[in-house]
This record gives structure tokens, C-alpha cells and sequence, in this order.
């Protein structure tokens, strides 16, 4: 346990935690602690925008490329966008990690409000150039939209949770097939 974070933030895969709200939590993966997890979402960040970049600038080259070209105007829009896309998804991750590790460690404890505050805040960081009015509306979106996932995810959850109930078998009391 780290000593930074009450050993209620951290669980084994096999045992469930009970929650405020009483909801049965069964955690699906281990995370890493908070400095490793910011390097550990920015990397995978950077390479979930990297693939995502190379398909969606794969489509925009081949598009553009004039005929006869279109595989190299293909290959040569995904060089130049593909690593773009990569390192804008890694600064959010990394940002929203950090967030979240800061929050966790201020709040000291890991629910849902902490990456719906940390979705906010850099929705905020990211848009800090365009003004105050742009960085309120870019916490608002980043938070809402990570409600959205939470809540996504927490239903997805307790319906696994449903199914994984434990069923009394039914004796069948008739004469025999």
C-alpha cells in the first residue's frame, strides 16, 4: 500500500468493495499507482490517438490524393497527421491522469466524482489559451462527457453484477424424463 492513499483506494481483483452508495464494486484490473498510472495513461494514449489518427488520415489522404496516387497520398497524410493525433491524445491523458492522481490524493479516496472533476479541469487546462469563457465551456463538456462514461461504465457493471448472482438450482419433483 502506498502511504500517500488510504488502503481503502486499493483492493485485490478477487474480493469486492462495498461503497458509500452501496453499490457492490468488483474491480475488473489493478492500477498502477498514481506516479507510474500518468506515464501509463499518456502512453496509452498517445498510441490509441496514434492508431485512431493513422485510420482516420488514411481515409482524408486517399480521399484527397489525386488518381493514381491514392495509396501514397494515403501513406503520406498518415506520416504527417498520424503522430499529431498521437501526442494530442497523450497531452489530454497525460493532464487527466495527473489530475486524477491529484485528486485522489486530496480527496482521499477514488469514486466517480474524481474523473468527472479531473475531465472538467482539463477540458480547462487544454482551452486556457482561448480565454475564460472557452475554458468554462470545455470543463463543462469534459465533465459531461465523463459522467457519460462513468455512468456507462457503472451500468455495464451492475448489470455483470446481475448476471454473476448466484442461482439456487430447481429440483424438478415429476416423474422422470
Amino acid at each position: 500500500a502506498n502511504s500517500h492513499f488510504p488502503e481503502k483506494c486499493w483492493c485485490d481483483l478477487n474480493e469486492g468493495v462495498e461503497t458509500r452508495s452501496g453499490v457492490f464494486f468488483i474491480p475488473t484490473m489493478d492500477r498502477e499507482p498514481c506516479p507510474y498510472r500518468i506515464v501509463d495513461d499518456a502512453g496509452g494514449a498517445f498510441a490509441m490517438g496514434t492508431i485512431g489518427g493513422s485510420m482516420f488520415s488514411a481515409i482524408k489522404g486517399y480521399r484527397n490524393a489525386p488518381q493514381g496516387q491514392k495509396f501514397a497520398g494515403s501513406l503520406k497524410s498518415i506520416k504527417a497527421r498520424a503522430p499529431v493525433f498521437g501526442g494530442n491524445f497523450a497531452a489530454w491523458g497525460g493532464i487527466f491522469s495527473s489530475c486524477d492522481c491529484t485528486l485522489s490524493g486530496l480527496r482521499r479516496k477514488e469514486d466517480m466524482l474524481n474523473p468527472i472533476l479531473s475531465g472538467g479541469i482539463t477540458g480547462a487546462v487544454l482551452a486556457v489559451r482561448s480565454g475564460r469563457g472557452a475554458m468554462t465551456r470545455n470543463f463543462i463538456i469534459g465533465a459531461v462527457l465523463l459522467a457519460l462514461i462513468e455512468g456507462v461504465g457503472l451500468g455495464v457493471q451492475h448489470m455483470a453484477a446481475r448476471n454473476m448472482k448466484p442461482v439456487q438450482p430447481q429440483l424438478h419433483m415429476g416423474p422422470p424424463p
